[in-house]
């Protein structure tokens, strides 16, 4: 048996010009390998494209393939269509076709053709193949299609590793440390919606309190979805001033004002294919929920100094925590876009209101702190699970974190007593404030927000976290409270 023959180039030639294109270094260092029984087809093909590639393998016996698949790692694929006289079926061709692309999809496969099988070489490009070259064959159009193939070939690979990392990322966001605990009543009943909500490409939208876990559930949508294996991209709509929206979120193009020194790629861009999620939805100026509004229905947009619009290819899962009654005034939200929103609607219950997840939820994060900290093997007293119980948690299940990562800190010990907690101390001092402020609730907000800053030294960041607020929603209350 004939075994096949590998050439290389002695000396790279790098200034190999196709189509008026130089030909780049990356282009130059790839691997072809020419399948062909016709022994003057392989040395015309090794001549050829030895000057422009590094590696060149040939073969004439197709059953040698899969073994040099296995050695060897290909970028083209150039394969005849018959093997061994009197075959002109191309059934051969075919029949090897499908056993490359099993064993590598991302393969570019270019079959070599006479004139008369110009139709089972159509097939063949149904069946996967990228391309196909007729013989007798001109040097420039096969210089140029192998070319063409090398570059498919690194985007394809390039465009897998990119899924990959988007694979590793869906993965780390969905770990335990994200997952979402509880068994209570109210979350099956959450639960469930998502469960049937999520293999739709329905727009969902997720109400509920601060610190409530709203992103969870919109990431449980995702990973339950025909989109999982595409990203998931989260936008504070909070954050994003009303100057850059349009730019932020529908992108723009070089030049189109002042600042605009090259193209941009939008967040429905960026997510096209997945799940775009629009957080404090309810925050958004009415102005500005216009031009969103008109991109849902339409599911057209036009990045900023473009003349024409594209279509898009995204889920919109949307948040806010405004309350129900104000998201249905038609002087905060518009009742079109939120018609466009809410198809499936989701209320996440506050915790107070699922008091069954609390020691669940607090005995998961005890474990986290504790290796994170270094020590491990800690429990609540039973004293601290009842405070834990009893307490309302204004801040939801963020401030059981926050709570539970200090009591792990002040604890010395393998027990978590009630004074690690410090809510006594928390509750002491909302039930204060409660009988010595009156009942206004702009007023509260304003001492909350002051107090809040006078905690953290006026830093933003910090009083921010601490509120359940962005930095942008803190800043506007800060201004309309004149702090």
């Amino acid at each position: 048996m004939q075994q096949p023959e590998l050439y290389e180039s002695e000396q790279p030639v790098y200034d190999f010009e196709q189509s008026g294109d130089r030909m780049s270094q990356t282009e130059h260092n790839a691997s072809i390998l020419v399948v062909d029984d016709d022994e003057d087809i392989l040395k015309a093909g090794r001549l050829l494209l030895r000057r422009q590639f590094d590696e060149v393998v040939v073969c004439s016996n197709p059953e040698q393939v899969p073994d040099l698949l296995k050695k060897h790692s290909f970028d083209v694929v150039l394969l005849d269509m018959n093997f061994g006289p009197g075959e002109s079926s191309g059934q051969q061709g075919l029949n090897l076709l499908r056993r490359i692309l099993d064993y590598d999809s991302n393969l570019v496969v270019i079959m070599i053709t006479a004139h008369g099988n110009v139709d089972t070489a159509v097939e063949a490009m149904r069946l996967g193949a990228t391309d196909f070259i007729a013989k007798p064959w001109q040097n420039e159009k096969i210089a140029a299609t192998v070319s063409s193939g090398v570059k498919l070939h690194r985007s394809r690979l390039e465009a897998e590793s990119l899924r990959e990392a988007n694979r590793a990322l869906q993965e780390a966001t969905t770990s335990s440390k994200n997952r979402i605990i509880g068994d209570s009543v109210q979350m099956r009943d959450v639960l469930g919606i998502v469960e049937r909500a999520a293999p739709t490409d329905a727009n969902v939208l997720i109400l509920g309190e601060n610190g409530t876990g709203k992103e969870l559930i919109a990431r449980e949508l995702h990973r339950l979805s025909k989109r999982s294996d595409d990203v998931f991209l989260t936008v504070d709509m909070g954050s994003i001033t009303e100057s850059l929206f349009e730019s932020e979120l529908f992108g723009h193009r070089k030049g189109a004002f002042t600042g605009a020194d090259a193209n941009r790629t939008g967040r429905f861009d960026a997510a096209n294919g997945g799940t775009i999620f629009l957080d404090e939805i309810g925050n958004l100026a009415l102005g500005l929920q216009a031009k969103l509004l008109r991109v849902l229905e339409e599911r057209m947009l036009t990045p900023v100094g473009a003349d024409k619009p594209h279509a898009i290819d995204v889920r919109v899962i949307a948040a806010t925590n405004v309350a129900p009654v104000t998201l249905r005034d038609k002087n905060h939200f518009r009742q079109d876009l939120l018609f466009r929103l809410n198809t499936v609607e989701i209320t996440v219950p506050p915790l107070r209101e699922r008091r069954d997840d609390i020691l669940p939820i607090a005995n998961h994060y005890l474990s986290v702190y504790s290796r994170k900290y270094g020590d491990t093997g800690k429990t609540f007293s039973p004293q601290a699970e009842a405070e834990l119980i009893a307490y309302d948690w204004p801040g939801n299940v963020r401030a059981l974190l926050h709570t539970i990562e200090r009591a792990v800190i002040l604890c010395d010990g393998a027990v978590v007593e009630p004074e690690n907690l410090q809510l006594s101390q928390q509750v002491a001092t909302s039930a204060q404030r409660t009988h010595e402020t009156p009942l206004n609730l702009e007023q509260v907000e304003k001492e909350t927000i002051a107090a809040a800053l006078r905690k953290h030294g006026f830093n933003i960041s910090h009083a921010a976290k601490e509120l359940g607020l962005t930095r942008a929603s803190l800043y506007r209350r800060m201004e309309k409270h004149g702090l």
